[in-house]
C-alpha cells in the first residue's frame, strides 16, 4: 500500500500544529507502508519508504496581484503543480485547506480515494478574512468542496466531528475521530537550560509559558491582557511569532510594550524556535497556558504535558478532550459570542480567569507536581503516534 500526502507544511518549513502532525504521522506511517509527501517548498529527500518533494509557492506571475489575494492564488497554483507528476498511490491524504485543492484535482483526474484531515475549519475562523480579504471566500469554497467530496474524513476530536456535521453536507459514517499524537521519546523532560540562558529567563523564578502563532485563534492577546493579574514574581515567556497580519502583529507589540511599562519579567521570543529549544522551555515552565478561542485539538497541550508541565487552557474544542480539568491542568470556561468572530463576551473576565488559574497552579507546588505527573501519564496512554498511525492505516485499507 502507498499513501500520498498533500500538505503546505513539512520540515524544515513548519509553523503550526498541522505541520507537526504531518511530520510525525508521515514518519510513523512510513514504517508500515510507502509514503509520498508533496508539499510547499524546495524539499527533495528520499529515505526508506518516505519520499518528500517540495513545490514552489512564490510564483512571480502573482507579484502584482492584490496583497490579500496573493496567498490564495499562489496556493491554487502550487496545488496544480503538485498534481503534474503522475500519481500511483492507493490513497491521497490532504492536510489543511492549503492542500485541499490538490486533493480535489487528484480525485477528479486520477480517481484516487481522498482522505481529508480536518485540522481546523474555515467557518470557525472568520478572522482569516483580515488576512485573506475575499480570498477567505475562496479558501472556504475549496475546503467545503474537498470535505464534501472526500471518501473519508479524519476529525482530530469529537467536537471537531460535530463541527463538520454542523457546517458541511457529509455522511456521518465517513467521519472518523483519530486524535493527534506525539513522539514520546522526543518530547520528554530535559535538564538542559541553554535556551533559558539565551533568552535571559531567570531560573530561580517561576514562569508561565505560551507557544503559538500570533493569531486571533490562539488568543494570545487575552493572555497578554491577563499579565497584570498574574503574580508579579511570575515570569511571562511568550514564544510567539508568525503574525497572521501586520495589524495583529502591531496589536501584539503594543500590548506587550504596555505591560512592560509596569513589569520587567515579560520575555517575548518573537520567532519560531527549534524543537530542542521548545522542549527546554516546556520542561522548566511551571505552567503552560493555552488561551485559544478556537482549537480543534491543541497539540501544544500534549507537548507540554509530555514534558511534565501542568496546563491552564481555555475550555474550547478538542482541548476539553485533551486536558482533564483538575487532574492534568485547569480548564478555563469561555463564554463566547455565538456568531463570528467568536470572541469572549467578557474579555476582561476571561483574562482574569486565566490569571487566576495560572496563579493557582504556580502557588501550589503539590498540585503542580501532581498535574505534571498525571499529564505525562495521560499522553503516554492516549496520544502515542505509533498507535495513531495504525488507526490511519486501518482507515486507508477500508477505502481500497
Amino acid at each position: 500500500m502507498k499513501a500520498l500526502f498533500y500538505t503546505r507544511e513539512f520540515p524544515p518549513y513548519v509553523y503550526g500544529g498541522a505541520g507537526v502532525h504531518v511530520e510525525y504521522l508521515a514518519g510513523e506511517l512510513a514504517k508500515l507502508m510507502e509514503v509520498d509527501v508533496r508539499c510547499f517548498g524546495d524539499q527533495d529527500d528520499k529515505s526508506t519508504n518516505l519520499t518528500v518533494k517540495g513545490f514552489p509557492f512564490d510564483n512571480p506571475v502573482f507579484d502584482h496581484a492584490d496583497d490579500k489575494l496573493k496567498s490564495v492564488f499562489k496556493t491554487l497554483s502550487t496545488c496544480l503543480q503538485m498534481n503534474a507528476d503522475p500519481i500511483d498511490a492507493d490513497v491521497v491524504h490532504c492536510h489543511t485547506w492549503y492542500a485541499h485543492f490538490a486533493g480535489i484535482v487528484a480525485k477528479l483526474c486520477y480517481g484516487t480515494p481522498l482522505v481529508i484531515t480536518t485540522h481546523s475549519l474555515e467557518p470557525l475562523r472568520p478572522w482569516k478574512r483580515e488576512q485573506l480579504g475575499r480570498g477567505y471566500d475562496a479558501s472556504s469554497w475549496v475546503e467545503k468542496t474537498a470535505i464534501e467530496m472526500a471518501d473519508a474524513l479524519i476529525a482530530v476530536s469529537e467536537e471537531t466531528k460535530e463541527d463538520v456535521i454542523k457546517h458541511f453536507d457529509v455522511d456521518e459514517s465517513k467521519i472518523h475521530v483519530i486524535y493527534n499524537g506525539i513522539n514520546l521519546q522526543q518530547y520528554i523532560t530535559t535538564s538542559e537550560t541553554s535556551t533559558l540562558d539565551e533568552y535571559n529567563v531567570d531560573k530561580t523564578k517561576p514562569y508561565v509559558l505560551f507557544v503559538g502563532r500570533i493569531t486571533r485563534q490562539k488568543g494570545i492577546i487575552h493572555l497578554v491582557n491577563a499579565i497584570k493579574y498574574i503574580d508579579p514574581d511570575t515570569q511571562i515567556v511568550l514564544c510567539a511569532g508568525a503574525p497572521d497580519t501586520p495589524e495583529i502583529g502591531k496589536e501584539m507589540e503594543d500590548a506587550v510594550n504596555e505591560v512592560k511599562k509596569t513589569r520587567d519579567n515579560v520575555i517575548w521570543i518573537d520567532k519560531m524556535v527549534t524543537k530542542e529549544e521548545i522542549i527546554q522551555l516546556y520542561s522548566h515552565a511551571d505552567v503552560f497556558c493555552c488561551p485559544s478561542i478556537y482549537e480543534p485539538f491543541g497539540i501544544i497541550n500534549i507537548e507540554a504535558m509530555a514534558c511534565n508541565t501542568a496546563v491552564v487552557a481555555s475550555a474550547v474544542g478538542g482541548i476539553k478532550e485533551v486536558v482533564v480539568d483538575g487532574e492534568t491542568g485547569i480548564l478555563i470556561p469561555l463564554e463566547q459570542q455565538t456568531e463570528a468572530p467568536f470572541e469572549p463576551i467578557d474579555p476582561d473576565k476571561f483574562s482574569r480567569d486565566l490569571a487566576e488559574g495560572v496563579n493557582k497552579v504556580i502557588g501550589d507546588k503539590n498540585l503542580r507536581e501532581a498535574m505534571a505527573t498525571k499529564g505525562r501519564k495521560r499522553v503516554e496512554e492516549h496520544f502515542d503516534w505509533i498507535a495513531i498511525a495504525k488507526q490511519v492505516e486501518g482507515l486507508y485499507k477500508s477505502l481500497i
